[in-house]
């Protein structure tokens, strides 16, 4: 294993951090700083291919395909919490976007030994998961060599799925085969090894934006209002009444009183206030858009 980690700049010790065991907390917590601004700029590098990624799972979510997640240890966990917000974020079904840990739920909380090193619980976590050649399967892993995320990409290849890799070594045997491969080089950790730091931080960044600008994509979004979120806590109530105000410029009350009317769905109470239509007109011209409010009230005039 030794050998299959050398040459990997994930495992490079930084050479601005060497002395950390000297360094009073103030100094830790710059040094750190100092390495995460890195972060931002190695994601920009990369902008063309997470687009291209994007495109890709919007293709596939709108002929009713799914994104997939698979991932080990901190990559795995990104992965799950990604998809975890999609729901409360953009209204879709759980289904839509799911995560998989080497290992199972309980991975989330605590390692599970050996699992990340197997490539056939990666491709038995594809079959489990029942992935098609609808779905896009997403690989992540810091170093680009995890077995787990290697067989799960490879089966899902086989399957004749797209895929996608997520690492942070320029060179990443998980890229091998992959549709779209993204690579992330954010340097030597502060903590050698430790790709929880930078490397982790890159990875959140990419799914943010993967998972976002689909949802963006796929009218889940109107401006950069959340108009898709579901009024489910007494906190999202409130925030479906502030979108219908801002959208529309109307008072709190009406706010409230057209939310009631449209059984807690902001899009339908938005339509239904600028053009003025019933709650039934409102969602069938959202079902004709597939929910996009510009193009439902571009139809309706």
């Amino acid at each position: 294993m030794m050998e299959n980690l050398q040459g990997l700049m994930t495992e490079e010790k930084n050479s601005n951090t060497t002395d950390l065991d000297c360094l009073s907390s103030r100094e830790i917590v710059q040094r750190m700083n100092d390495e995460d601004k890195k972060v931002p700029y190695a994601v920009e590098n990369v902008l063309d291919e997470v687009a291209k990624a994007v495109d890709m799972i919007v293709a596939s979510l709108e002929n009713e395909g799914r994104l997939f997640y698979f991932g080990a240890g901190t990559s795995g966990r990104l992965g799950i919490l990604d998809a975890s917000e999609c729901p409360p974020t953009f209204g879709t079904p759980p289904e839509l976007v799911q995560g998989v840990i080497a290992g199972g739920q309980k991975a989330m909380v605590r390692a599970v030994e050996g699992a990340e090193d197997s490539a056939e619980l990666g491709r038995d976590d594809v079959r489990i998961h029942g992935v098609t050649e609808r779905d896009v399967v997403v690989g992540i892993a810091a170093s680009g060599r995890t077995p787990y995320v290697l067989g799960a990409l490879k089966e899902a290849q086989a399957i004749g799925a797209k895929t996608i890799s997520v690492s942070c070594n320029e060179t990443a045997i998980i890229n091998e085969g992959v549709d779209v491969a993204i690579g992330v080089v954010v340097g030597p950790e502060v903590l050698t090894g430790s790709t929880r730091l930078k490397a982790g931080t890159a990875q959140k960044l990419v799914l943010n934006m993967l998972t976002t600008a689909s949802m963006i994509r796929l009218g889940k979004v109107y401006g950069n209002l959340m108009v898709n979120v579901q009024a489910t806590n007494q906190k999202l109530r409130e925030r479906v009444k502030r979108i219908i105000m801002e959208v529309t410029g109307v008072s709190y009350m009406e706010a409230e009183k057209l939310s009631t009317l449209a059984d807690g769905d902001a899009k339908t109470a938005i339509l239904m206030r600028l053009t003025g239509t019933s709650r039934e007109e409102a969602m069938r011209l959202l079902k004709l858009t597939k929910g996009r409010i510009r193009e439902a009230i571009q139809q309706y005039s």
